[in-house]
């Protein structure tokens, strides 16, 4: 058992060292809105994404090829990124009609043992984990109001208005809760064992 200042670490933490996260992927669910027109536009976001890059790419859509709605999506640590996102195209926008819902999503997560026993294969670890995710339309045209989770327009702030505290305003604004069949399970863990270096590895849109 290896031992740091004096304490002896767990044995099952020492073990998780000897273990590198080497590929990550997101389940693949349907948008949570009936009559989306085939070709709408969505927004994953990322953890790793920049908002500019984000936020260039979706302006485009809805100013210059005329785009009536789009949907950000992100689920984990970049919630509060998409949310970001909706508040910056709304005070830029002005009059978008909003519907946010709330869910929760499989994320996998294989893990690499870097320190095989001798004369073994790569041991892998895969992880699913249940993690909120977040859907945010955004439409010029008008939604149904009385569906959960809508929003109606927002005044527009024009040029020499005091915008101070804007920015966060959308941020406390608090959101429908999940349903009780989406609340977060145990994590369930599968072990592995298959050649090293196996599959590929879940990139990141970055608009």
């Amino acid at each position: 058992m290896a031992a740091e200042g004096g304490r002896a670490k767990p044995a099952a933490q020492s073990r998780m060292e000897n273990f590198r996260k080497v590929r990550t992927s997101e389940e693949e669910m349907p948008l949570p809105f009936p009559d989306l027109p085939p070709d709408v536009v969505e927004m994953k976001v990322k953890e790793g994404s920049k908002i500019r890059n984000l936020m260039n790419f979706a302006m485009a859509q809805m100013e210059l090829k005329g785009r009536r709605q789009i949907v950000f999506s992100g689920c984990g640590r970049a919630v509060t990124k998409t949310i970001t996102c909706v508040e910056i195209m709304k005070r830029k926008l002005g009059g978008l009609h909003q519907v946010t819902k709330v869910r929760y999503k499989t994320v996998l997560e294989v893990w690499e043992n870097q320190d095989p026993p001798p004369d073994s294969p790569a041991q892998n670890l895969t992880v699913h984990k249940n993690v909120p995710s977040i859907c945010i339309l955004l439409s010029r045209d008008p939604l149904d109001p009385n569906q959960t989770g809508y929003q109606p327009p927002e005044h527009r702030h024009e040029a020499g208005e005091d915008t101070s505290g804007s920015a966060t305003k959308g941020l406390k604004r608090p959101l429908p809760p999940p349903c009780e069949e989406l609340l977060p399970k145990k994590l369930q863990v599968q072990v592995s064992d298959s050649p090293r270096g196996s599959g590929t590895t879940a990139g990141q849109l970055d608009h």
